[in-house]
C-alpha cells in the first residue's frame, strides 16, 4: 500500500484510561463507558487539524471470558458514532483480545497492532504520535519506531510516570489529559523545553 497523504499526521491512542475512564474490572458494556472531560473535544480539534486518529487498545477482557466480541465490537461502533457526532473521527480501531500468556505478537508493548494499523493504511511509523497512559503504550511507541510518545495522567498516567523514571524510559511529554496533550501536539510553538531530571524528557 502506498504511504497516506497524511501519513505525517497520524496519532495513535490508547482507549481506556485516555479517552474514556479506566476499570480494574474491564470496561464490559456500553453503559460501563464514561468519556474522560475533554476528550470528546480534544479529538474533534485533532480531527479539524487534519490528524487520522486510530485507536489501539489491549482488550483480553474477551480471551478472558469477560467480555463478547460482538459486544465489544458493539461499543466500537458506539465509540465511533458519539466522537463523531462531537465533530471528530476515529478512522480505525485495532485490539488484542489475547491474554499475556497466550504469547500473541499483538499485545501491547509488543508493536503488533500497530503494525497492523501501518500497514493497513500506509503509515509511516516513524511519523507517527501515541498517547497512551501506561508504560506498555510507551514501550509500544519505541518499539514501534514512533516519532513521538506522549503519556497522560488519566488512567494509569501517574503510575506509569514513576515506573517509566525509574527505568529510564523517556517520554515526549507528559500531559495532564488527552486535552492536554491535544494542545500541546496542535501548539508546537508554545511548547517548553523538558528539564532532563523529570518524567518530561524526549523519546
Amino acid at each position: 500500500m502506498k504511504p497516506s497523504s497524511s501519513a505525517d499526521k497520524v496519532v495513535f491512542l490508547d482507549r481506556d484510561g485516555v479517552i474514556n475512564n479506566d476499570s480494574p474490572a474491564y470496561i464490559k458494556s456500553w453503559a460501563e463507558f464514561e468519556f474522560i472531560p475533554g476528550s470528546l473535544s480534544a479529538l474533534r480539534r485533532l480531527t479539524a487539524a487534519g490528524f487520522t486518529l486510530i485507536i489501539l487498545s489491549n482488550q483480553s477482557a474477551v480471551n478472558r471470558g469477560i467480555l463478547r466480541l460482538e459486544t465489544l465490537l458493539d461499543m466500537h461502533r458506539k465509540l465511533q458514532a458519539d466522537v463523531a457526532a462531537a465533530g471528530g473521527c476515529i478512522a480505525d480501531i485495532f485490539f488484542c483480545p489475547h491474554r499475556p500468556e497466550e504469547g500473541c505478537a499483538c499485545r501491547k508493548p509488543l508493536p503488533g497492532l500497530l503494525r497492523q494499523a501501518c500497514s493497513r493504511h500506509g503509515i509511516d511509523p516513524s511519523q507517527t504520535i501515541m498517547i497512551g497512559d501506561s508504560v506498555k503504550d510507551i514501550e509500544c511507541a519505541r518499539n514501534a519506531g514512533c516519532r513521538q510518545a506522549l503519556l497522560v495522567k488519566t488512567g494509569n498516567g501517574l503510575s506509569a510516570a514513576a515506573t517509566l523514571r525509574h527505568r529510564g524510559i523517556r517520554v515526549t511529554y507528559v500531559a495532564e489529559d488527552l486535552r492536554d496533550a491535544a494542545d500541546w501536539i496542535l501548539h508546537p510553538m508554545s511548547r517548553t523545553p523538558f528539564p532532563i531530571h523529570s518524567a518530561h524528557r524526549r523519546l
